[in-house]
């Protein structure tokens, strides 16, 4: 699902066109940006304020990008007072992406080299891109489940 520049909202034509809720949701969730503002919502609720300091975003772009997570039913927010504060409405959701951290561990990142969605590195900076991703992932993994993934110390 793409923004809609005017409203900031998700634009549902994909799926009025036919595309499969499933592939919606993969949709959604193939924006960086999204994808950052799950991971912090993750570790609980935030103001938009709070988005924008710690992941360096324009208001803006955090308000439409929640915006968008909020039509998929995929965040909410409670009013306290004149503030918002957004959470997660489905945990099982950070399931999903660990899965697919493990998935792409598994292919070697190989989605990155994938000439339809991937980034098409050179190929002499093939393998430093897919190590950066891969550590890059690993660091954020560790994260999430304490330094340990199968018991064994993540690096």
């Amino acid at each position: 699902m793409a923004i809609d520049s005017d409203g900031g909202r998700c634009v549902s034509a994909d799926i009025a066109a036919g595309i499969s809720p499933a592939a919606a949701l993969f949709h959604s969730l193939a924006d960086e940006t999204r994808l950052r503002i799950v991971a912090r919502l993750a570790r609980g609720e935030a103001r938009v304020v709070d988005l924008t300091a710690e992941l360096g975003l324009a208001q803006s772009t955090v308000s439409k990008h929640l915006a968008c997570l909020r039509d998929c039913d995929l965040v909410d927010y409670r009013a306290e007072g004149r503030q918002s504060f957004y959470s997660l409405t489905r945990p099982e959701l950070m399931d999903l992406l660990a899965s697919a951290e493990h998935l792409l561990a598994a292919t070697g990142h190989a989605v990155v080299l994938c000439p339809v969605h991937g980034t098409q590195p050179r190929p002499a900076d093939a393998h430093s891109a897919l190590q950066a991703e891969f550590d890059h992932d690993l660091e954020r993994l560790g994260e999430r489940t304490g330094g340990k993934i199968d018991g064994e110390a993540v690096s």
